[in-house]
Order: C-alpha cells, then structure tokens, then sequence
C-alpha cells in the first residue's frame, strides 16, 4: 500500500501464506465440520509445521505451540495486514473462468451462474475473516449473517456424513491412499492436464 518493496520469499512474508493455508483449514473444521477440539488443534498446529518445515525455508517466523500463533494470529490480522489492491483483488471474482468440470457449459450460461456463485463465495468468505479484518476492510457483517453461517454450517456437517467415504476426498487424495493401500490408483501423482493454465500461460512466474 506504501510502495514497499519486498520479497515473496521472505521467510515472514512466505510463512504468513503458509499460515492463511492452515487457519482456512481450521475454520472450516470449526465451521463445516463439526468442530475441534483443543487437542485436535494441537495436532493440526504441529502437522502444519512439519509441513512448513518440507519447504527448506527459516523456521524463525514459525511460533513455538498453537497459543503463540493464535497470539502472532491476532497480531498479523489487527496490527500488521492492510487494506491494498491485492487485498481487494482477492475479493473480485466477477470474472472468475469456468471450472474445469464446467467447460461444457456455454459461456452465456456460464456468466448467468456465476452471479449466484460469487455472491455466495464472497459471503463466506467475509463470513471467515476475522472481525478485525472484517472491520478494516470495511465489510458488513450482521448477527443475521453469522445465524444464516452457523445453519450452514450445520446442514453442510450433517449432510457429509451420507457422503460415502471415497467421495469425501480430492481424486488425487483418493488415489495416494489407493496406492498406499496397494490397490491401483485412479488419479496421477502429478496434476491433472485439466487443472492447469491454458497451454499459452504455462510456466508463467
């Protein structure tokens, strides 16, 4: 926002990514899933520090347990982040392409859902941020919305439960587990041609 230069690889700037990626995990077990419990958090705070650690980068950003992040949690969303064009790009999806499994809807009908689609993504999406992010960004957010979130997020936990067990994973999540239980697998190790940019934008930065 003030013209800063940084650096993507920065081991604070590289880890406060790493830590959006395990708190979206944890809000949406506590939001979708059912809920955790404290130990459940523990497990999940060190996981993602072993799966930090896979990317050789320094662990001193890292904080020491899962009350130290919440700490540097609250601090980086009160203190430290700020309202930018990144931030609020992140937030226009009016554009948003067609999702692979989608590509055989034509482009006009396409444009016509996705207008339900992005409004109910922001609304979650709003509905996850903190409420000191919530208020520096300027975003509403009413009791009714956080009673209509929370019936969400019942429904969608009960509902999961009919969901057969295969199906509750990623084809390629599916497929590691196949391969480590010796059965063949259904998906590739690497990511499916599908899921790639346009041949004309691969291996862009």
């Amino acid at each position: 926002a003030h013209g800063r230069p940084y650096h993507a690889l920065n081991p604070g700037t590289f880890y406060w990514a790493h830590a959006t990626f395990f708190m979206l995990t944890v809000q949406v077990a506590e939001r979708f899933g059912g809920g955790l419990t404290e130990a459940q958090r523990h497990t999940l705070y060190d996981e993602h520090v072993r799966w930090y650690a896979l990317y050789g980068l320094s662990m001193k950003p890292v904080p020491g347990s899962w009350e130290e992040f919440q700490r540097y949690w609250d601090r980086m969303c009160a203190d430290v982040l700020e309202d930018n064009r990144p931030t609020r790009d992140v937030l226009n999806m009016r554009r948003i392409a067609r999702p692979p499994l989608l590509r055989w809807l034509p482009p006009p009908l396409w444009a016509l859902a996705r207008v339900p689609l992005v409004r109910t993504t922001l609304w979650i999406t709003v509905g996850l941020y903190p409420q000191t992010v919530r208020d520096r960004l300027g975003l509403r957010w009413t009791p009714h919305d956080e009673r209509l979130l929370r019936l969400l997020g019942r429904s969608v936990h009960h509902a999961w439960r009919y969901v057969p067990e295969r199906h509750r994973f990623h084809p390629r999540a599916r497929a590691g587990w196949d391969r480590e239980r010796g059965r063949p697998a259904s998906a590739p190790v690497e990511t499916p041609a599908r899921n790639l940019p346009p041949e004309g934008r691969r291996g862009l930065p």
